[in-house]
């Protein structure tokens, strides 16, 4: 790349080769006041003056080159999975953003590969963070003006989709057992939660069964939900090591396959995801009828996106208090708000 410093008063009719950036503080804007491939006027020469410009850098493209903008484009290309589309490229940068409400999904991994490469800024939300339609899942720019040829192929190479997978209108059954809330001693306070916590989602509780401290009485009232077409059931209660919680075993005689019994994030660790054909089989904690925000609602955006988070439970651990906190510092972040 050759740069070559054109006076301003010297500029009249030059093309730009580059965004150039003007600052508005009173106005509280910043932008590209002129676009690459502007040509400069009259008009122009009191404005770039008032940018604070002199000269104007005039480059000379070399091959093996590519300019700041087509990068960006590029990798964005390379970048860009379902549910997301690509704005820009500005001043060598392109975004991505969500076009629908959903979980996010990228690799980590490879995130700090293109990040190897210093002359790259890429910046994401956390990977199956839930996002909501028009948000910014990522952005990305190179530092120089022009990369090497070379250099962004390996970003295109390392690159994988980044995608958010939407929400489906999932049918949810609800069995809450115990056998104080079963005769109507306690008074059940979950169900109207799940409503909320599955409206968020666009999902339904289609029915709610209590069932007692009987193991056979609640895989019976799993199993009628099944025959009933949900796509979700959630048994609340039962679900630690006491003589009395026996929902652990009736979930197990009910499904097919256990994805996962207990997950490193509180409150909420007794966590359990079986599945039953494709419908899954939630064991909820009884924490869940008394604290807003558990394991469950780190859950569900899984659930309603269609995913199975699997053994990628193992790695809530860092992160896994967070459900505790009553102001959340990440605006983006939706497991304290769903379900309110």
């Amino acid at each position: 790349m050759k740069i070559r410093h054109i006076p301003v008063d010297e500029s009249l009719g030059m093309i730009v080769a580059h965004d150039m950036t003007q600052v508005l503080p009173e106005k509280g804007y910043k932008g590209a006041r002129f676009r690459k491939n502007h040509i400069i006027t009259e008009e122009d020469i009191p404005v770039l003056r008032s940018m604070g410009r002199e000269h104007i850098s005039i480059i000379d493209i070399e091959a093996g080159e590519v300019h700041e903008d087509e990068a960006a484009l590029r990798l964005a290309r390379a970048l860009s999975g379902g549910g997301t589309e690509i704005a820009g490229p500005a001043e060598g940068k392109c975004k991505l953003i969500a076009l629908n409400d959903g979980l996010l999904r990228l690799g980590a991994s490879m995130v700090d590969a293109v990040n190897d490469d210093a002359q790259w800024s890429f910046a994401t939300l956390p990977g199956y963070t839930p996002v909501r339609r028009g948000q910014d899942v990522a952005a990305f720019r190179i530092k120089p003006l022009v990369i090497k040829e070379e250099r962004l192929a390996l970003a295109e190479t390392l690159a994988s989709p980044i995608s958010v997978a939407p929400y489906n209108p999932l049918k949810v059954g609800l069995v809450t057992t115990g056998k104080e809330i079963a005769e109507g001693r306690v008074r059940d306070v979950f169900g109207p939660r799940m409503e909320r916590k599955a409206a968020y989602f666009g999902g339904k509780v289609t029915g709610q069964r209590f069932a007692s401290d009987d193991p056979a009485e609640i895989q019976s009232a799993i199993e009628s939900f099944i025959e009933k077409g949900v796509d979700i059931v959630v048994c609340t209660g039962g679900m630690s090591v006491d003589a009395d919680d026996l929902t652990v075993g009736a979930i197990r005689n009910a499904a097919d396959r256990v994805s996962f019994e207990g997950v490193p994030s509180m409150p909420g660790s007794m966590l359990m995801l079986a599945w039953k054909g494709d419908v899954a089989i939630v064991g909820a904690p009884a924490c869940v009828a008394h604290s807003e925000r558990t394991t469950l609602d780190r859950l569900l955006p899984f659930l309603y996106a269609g995913i199975d988070p699997g053994e990628q439970v193992r790695r809530w651990g860092v992160g896994g208090l967070c459900l505790q906190c009553d102001v959340c510092v990440f605006p983006q972040c939706a497991f304290g708000s769903m379900g309110r």
